[in-house]
């Protein structure tokens, strides 16, 4: 993946990769769209906190975390986890579509289920399915949708649940019976992951980006949201994606995790970046780098890159001495 290279490039030793394991993942399939086990090492951790904080310490170079959903929307501790801390940056994304499998061990039959383990995001993706066919049955929360069937595998005789929702080669790999596959409400159910590093050379800019912040407004400030949002609107800056987070040092107060198509290399994302460092008291870059579907923004007529360096030539010419009506 491009713009990945970091300061320590030039060692000899492999990259090492830190990810939402254990092996099975969703994560591990996004992570392995970036690298493989022959290219790198590769450490499963138990939490997203875990990973980010292997990057964060220098115990490894990336980390693989899903960061959206296309159902349930923000991961909200991978947005929390970013937004504090020592500063870290996305370096790249992965789209993997999502389908679930329900399993369990050999001898478990699909109405004997009561208790089933996932990740809350899977639980949500599946609540429709489980009401029509498992009526009553509740959900056990699991760090990842592996983690349930690695416990399921391990022989642990009181699991504390019946079956793991999980991917289907989760349920191969750990051996366990399949009950339902294509478990799912929404069959174009797609998560989003990242791949985040520390900070260093940003990827180049391909057309195709996206800019990553989180913005905290004005305290007590009639229309500090409607200010924010302008800095964008008035350069022509597209939101793909925008979320409130509390802040947790009071009720009442959020930052703003926001998604804007473009990159920091581009006049309208300076222009923008620079208008919310006037008006906000708190803005993180969380990085710039190319989107996975590849699709490039609209840019409207007036916040192209030309036009930035126009209007800053004219000014300039104002202050040489030299004035002009704009378009002379």
């Amino acid at each position: 993946m491009a713009g990945t290279a970091r300061p320590d490039e030039g060692q000899e030793r492999r990259p090492r990769y830190a990810y939402l394991g254990p092996e099975g993942t969703f994560t591990q399939a996004a992570l392995l769209q970036v690298t493989s086990e022959e290219e790198a090492d590769l450490e499963p951790c138990t939490d997203v906190v875990t990973a980010l904080e292997r990057v964060r310490s220098g115990e490894a170079d990336f980390a693989v975390v899903p960061i959206e959903n296309s159902v349930e929307g923000g991961v909200n501790v991978t947005l929390d986890t970013l937004s504090t801390g020592a500063p870290l940056v996305i370096v790249g994304e992965m789209l993997v579509p999502v389908t679930f499998t329900l399993c369990a061990r050999p001898g478990m039959t699909l109405e004997k289920v009561r208790r089933i383990s996932t990740h809350p995001h899977a639980w949500a993706q599946c609540r429709r399915w489980i009401t029509e066919h498992l009526d009553g049955a509740v959900h056990v929360p699991a760090t990842s949708t592996a983690a349930a069937a690695a416990l399921l595998a391990s022989g642990e005789p009181e699991p504390g649940f019946d079956a793991a929702l999980c991917s289907e080669l989760s349920a191969r790999q750990y051996g366990l019976e399949v009950l339902a596959a294509g478990v799912a409400d929404n069959p174009h159910a797609v998560t989003r992951f990242v791949l985040v590093a520390r900070p260093g050379r940003l990827p180049e800019p391909t057309g195709a980006d996206k800019t990553t912040l989180m913005v905290h407004l004005a305290d007590n400030e009639a229309g500090a949201l409607l200010n924010m949002l302008e800095q964008f609107a008035t350069r022509g800056v597209n939101l793909s994606r925008i979320e409130s987070r509390p802040i947790g040092d009071s009720l009442g107060r959020y930052s703003f995790s926001i998604d804007a198509e473009g990159h920091v290399a581009e006049e309208r994302l300076q222009a923008t970046l620079i208008g919310l460092h006037r008006v906000c008291p708190t803005v993180r870059f969380l990085g710039s780098y190319p989107r996975a579907d590849g699709q490039r923004p609209h840019v409207r007529p007036g916040t192209y890159d030309a036009d930035f360096r126009a209007a800053r030539e004219w000014v300039g010419s104002l202050l040489s001495g030299a004035p002009h009506v704009t378009g002379d």
